[in-house]
């Protein structure tokens, strides 16, 4: 194992804790860690599943999926990188305007070379399957036979939505989240949402990506869906029977409506990107990023990446 010195300077003790961590660690390399999470997928409008949770990747704590951390990342300084924040998905309704009935999926989240997937709207094509996504979306019920599985996740992203058990099946299934799959539901309930993932990221533990939770088919006496930990929308539980809006910023799914003559499914939470370097350290963003930055963290710089105004944003180090 070597350190190497790439340019003059007075390195601290964090700073040779850094290299001796890493097989090589230059004054040219930056340690970055991140958490990148996807737009979640929005609830669908009639007796309707819940929209499954945005993709979850990280490298400061487990990822979704119930997988491990990340990889450590060193970057180069004074070299561009992509940064894209995904959109929600908007959910569906019946009111004769797009989507229709059926939840649209959220939309990626990049950093660098990694790519968080959108969560599954419910009823919706992502990744090659209905519903599939960075957590899948819940099955909606439509009475007959149980359907005791929802839509896939994305292996270290995100778990499958729910199913459901009754028969006759009042309750959907809740989307799935970054942390946990989505409930089941039943003859008396929606199903949850599936819990999110916490990270300490920014030196308290924060959830994230949380499933929507599931409306029924009759709306009495039907318990709803909970939203999940972590930013997930609640089913639509009273009049008007709405479901509910993922949490912004938290790639949380939208909560499935209850069945009534117009309905509206809640929209997928917004994603978001955080970044945590040395503090001796800055991170230049282009123009169409939006983004604050905290000091609170000895030791520490966190930027907030809220929003992209395009698709080839991007973040240099220095």
């Amino acid at each position: 194992m070597s350190i190497t010195i790439s340019n003059s300077g007075i390195w601290n003790l964090k700073n040779v804790r850094d290299g001796l961590d890493g097989a090589e660690y230059s004054l040219a390399q930056i340690p970055v860690q991140y958490v990148v999470v996807a737009g979640g997928g929005g609830g669908g409008a009639r007796h309707a599943g819940g929209g499954g949770a945005g993709g979850f990747r990280t490298n400061a704590g487990p990822s979704g999926g119930g997988s491990s951390s990340e990889d450590r990342m060193f970057l180069t300084t004074g070299t561009s990188y992509t940064i894209t924040v995904g959109a929600g998905g908007a959910g569906g309704n019946t009111a004769g305007a797009s989507p229709g009935e059926s939840g649209l999926a959220g939309s990626n989240s990049v950093f660098h070379t990694i790519t968080s997937f959108g969560g599954g709207g419910e009823g919706t094509n992502q990744l090659g399957g209905i519903g599939r996504g960075g957590s899948g979306a819940g099955r909606r019920s439509a009475g007959g036979a149980p359907s005791p599985a929802g839509y896939d996740g994305t292996a270290n992203q995100g778990f499958a939505g729910g199913g459901y058990d009754g028969n006759p099946a009042f309750g959907s299934g809740g989307g799935g989240g970054a942390g946990g799959l989505g409930g089941t539901g039943t003859t008396i309930k929606g199903g949850d949402g599936g819990v999110g993932v916490a990270t300490p990221i920014t030196g308290s533990s924060v959830f994230y990506a949380g499933g929507g939770g599931a409306g029924s088919y009759n709306s009495t006496p039907i318990a709803q869906g909970a939203g999940g930990n972590g930013g997930g929308g609640d089913a639509g539980f009273a009049s008007p029977f709405f479901g509910q809006n993922g949490g912004v910023n938290t790639g949380g799914g939208g909560g499935g409506a209850t069945t009534s003559p117009v309905l509206q499914g809640g929209n997928g939470g917004s994603g978001v990107v955080l970044l945590r370097i040395p503090d001796n350290r800055v991170a230049t963003f282009s123009s169409g990023v939006t983004f604050s930055v905290s000091t609170s963290l000895p030791g520490y710089k966190i930027y907030t990446v809220t929003a992209t105004s395009t698709a080839s944003e991007n973040v240099i180090f220095t």
